[in-house]
């Protein structure tokens, strides 16, 4: 762990001229270390998000919280989240093409080696960092906590470079069992080396400690489970550590 860490605002901008502006963090040190990708919940590249990019800089990794949306829009209204994500289901190009502009923003920084990549994901952003790896990117290790598993395009073998870890929870009312099952069968087809890992008793949204008022909030049926949390994040560390070696 390192306490003396640097943030800053990226911006950049996709092949189509989006303007998207990532929150940038890194340990102060001269030498380049691996580089993750840090994709948000639907509610746009918030709070939480910088926070856990500032998490992953404390534990030595150059980290980078994408922007989905454009002009890093956030909202803590489900309808208006909602709407922002469906916008970026219209054109079946635009998450890959949004998550390979940030992909390509975080691996010219300094900081980074660019050999040495990976993405997570939370929520909607766990299905941006999925879609990205099943496009081919060069990842080396993907974790997504309570994802939406759904493919714009299936996995297909030998395009997968990452190692994929999902976390998932029992009572997710978002994503079923049934929805993991099928996200199962869809790696074990493309050969892509993955784990599970199903939390008892937790519902979507487990790893936010933001989750239950939000659900207050919005009338959504989230939920924040802290062993849960636990639990994910050591998996997701260990992970990270062994693909990336830092």
């Amino acid at each position: 762990m390192t306490t003396n860490i640097q943030t800053r605002e990226i911006e950049y901008t996709t092949a189509d001229g989006t303007r998207l502006i990532g929150y940038f963090a890194a340990p102060s040190t001269a030498t380049p270390v691996a580089g993750i990708l840090v994709a948000p919940e639907w509610w746009g590249r918030n709070a939480y998000t910088e926070q856990r990019t500032r998490e992953l800089a404390e534990h030595g990794y150059a980290a980078l919280a994408i922007d989905m949306y454009g002009d890093k829009k956030v909202t803590t209204a489900s309808n208006q989240a909602y709407e922002w994500m469906m916008q970026t289901f219209e054109d079946p190009d635009t998450i890959v093409n949004r998550a390979t502009a940030a992909l390509n923003t975080l691996a010219a920084q300094d900081e980074v080696d660019a050999d040495k990549l990976a993405a997570i994901g939370f929520c909607y952003g766990g299905k941006v960092m999925l879609d990205l790896a099943r496009s081919g990117a060069d990842l080396q290790a993907v974790v997504t906590f309570h994802a939406n598993l759904s493919a714009q395009t299936p996995a297909q073998a030998g395009q997968v470079k990452a190692e994929i870890l999902v976390l998932h929870g029992e009572l997710d009312s978002m994503v079923s069992l049934d929805d993991v099952a099928h996200f199962r069968e869809e790696m074990y087809a493309a050969q892509v080396p993955h784990e599970v890992i199903v939390f008892e008793d937790a519902k979507h949204g487990f790893s936010n400690p933001e989750a239950d008022e939000k659900a207050k909030a919005n009338g959504v049926d989230l939920g924040y489970n802290a062993e849960a949390e636990r639990q994910g994040l050591e998996a997701m560390y260990e992970l990270l550590q062994r693909r990336l070696g830092e």
